[in-house]
């Protein structure tokens, strides 16, 4: 398929700045669909609480797979060609999540889907960090912003599937489509960085990197656990109509795509250390404030406080780690994204197996402690 793909690359730093925004996109959007249908899913194989959490501990077991093989594979074919091979295989990864007919066969797919994630995750932010350089400022938090914006739409596509009762197989399968030809128009586009000498593949990370992965761990928690539940959450404890049970995530993915597209200025303006601590306490409040205060209204409010908290954290802490001293970018951001990424996807299924312990609002209280460790660790930090 890549060979088909071997096209011309263009030079233009705006064609490279759109080709990588729309990768992002795609990879926001495969993610999103899956989540706006993991309640459908719920519902249809009869899982409780603490056995969804169980099934969804296979994302970051796919994940962890992948890492040593994505750190590998990176530096020897560049970011470009994982980013088209691994996108493909994300959403195709997705399909096979509508055809799981039992929870075996979900838990199989959701490897495979956490696998590929972590692969795009990877070169998608290599390929970014590269286009930052060109611009010599800033633009980061722009891409994520549209990874946001795609959930945004993801969420809204999934409402609209399960309003007219349509299954997630036909979902994913739009979706499929959709992506692979966003995939086939963009590659053309983005930067052939593979390098005729690597270096080492597998170098342990710095001081600094581990504690820029620990910030982005603890904030990506919070944001895995808006994506999974929250839409659960408003159904059970919330107990909102029918009609407002997914306007809690859409709220969090409104202000996490808006407070992404400002995150840039912001940072430059206030700093990285800054820009981190502010991130965090509005977390932890926005979360504190849906648990205090579970209705349909103050609920809403907590979660758009949760979305501008964590809108910047990553966005930053991926730039940061791109610019490491010690390693290649490709490599260090496979560090830091890892570590990231595995809260993202270790966080809901943790929730699931506190909520069926105690509640789920007790797992939310645990969810925002996270928030404030993201202020605790970045204020200790020297970045």
């Amino acid at each position: 398929m890549i060979d088909a793909l071997e096209l011309p690359v263009l030079t233009s730093k705006k064609a490279l700045r759109i080709a990588v925004g729309a990768m992002f996109f795609m990879a926001g959007l495969s993610f999103s669909s899956w989540a706006s249908r993991i309640a459908t899913v719920q519902q249809t194989m009869g899982l409780s609480d603490a056995a969804l959490g169980a099934v969804l501990f296979s994302l970051p077991v796919g994940l962890m797979c992948s890492l040593p093989f994505s750190g590998w594979i990176i530096t020897k074919i560049g970011s470009r060609k994982l980013l088209i091979s691994a996108l493909l295989v994300y959403a195709t990864a997705l399909v096979s999540l509508g055809l799981a007919q039992n929870t075996f066969q979900l838990i199989i797919c959701l490897v495979c889907f956490g696998f590929s994630s972590n692969a795009v995750n990877i070169s998608v932010n290599t390929q970014a960090v590269a286009t930052e350089e060109l611009y010599k400022r800033p633009i980061m938090a722009s891409f994520h912003g549209l990874w946001s914006l795609a959930g945004f739409a993801g969420a809204g596509v999934g409402t609209f599937m399960i309003a007219n009762n349509i299954s997630p197989l036909y979902h994913f399968l739009l979706m499929l489509v959709v992506i692979f030809t966003g995939v086939i128009i963009a590659a053309r586009y983005l930067k052939d960085d593979k390098v005729t000498d690597p270096g080492p593949v597998f170098v342990m990370p710095d001081h600094s990197l581990i504690k820029l992965g620990v910030i982005a761990f603890c904030s990506m928690i919070c944001e895995g656990a808006m994506f999974d539940w929250s839409v659960i959450y408003f159904k059970k404890v919330v107990l909102a109509p029918p009609a407002f049970v997914g306007v809690g995530f859409t709220a969090f993915m409104l202000t996490m795509a808006a407070g992404r597209f400002r995150a840039d200025w912001f940072a430059h303006r206030y700093g990285l250390k800054r820009t981190l601590q502010v991130s965090g306490a509005l977390t932890a409040t926005g979360l504190l404030i849906a648990v205090a205060f579970p209705y349909v209204y103050t609920a809403i409010a907590g979660f758009l406080l949760v979305g501008v908290g964590v809108s910047s954290v990553v966005p930053m802490v991926f730039s940061a780690a791109g610019k490491s001293k010690t390693m290649q970018p490709g490599v260090a951001l496979a560090a830091v994204s890892t570590i990231g990424f595995l809260g993202f996807l270790v966080g809901p299924p943790i929730i699931g197996f506190i909520a069926g312990m105690a509640t789920l609002r007790v797992s939310f209280i645990l969810i925002a402690a996270m928030g404030v460790s993201v202020v605790i660790v970045s204020s200790k930090a020297k970045i």
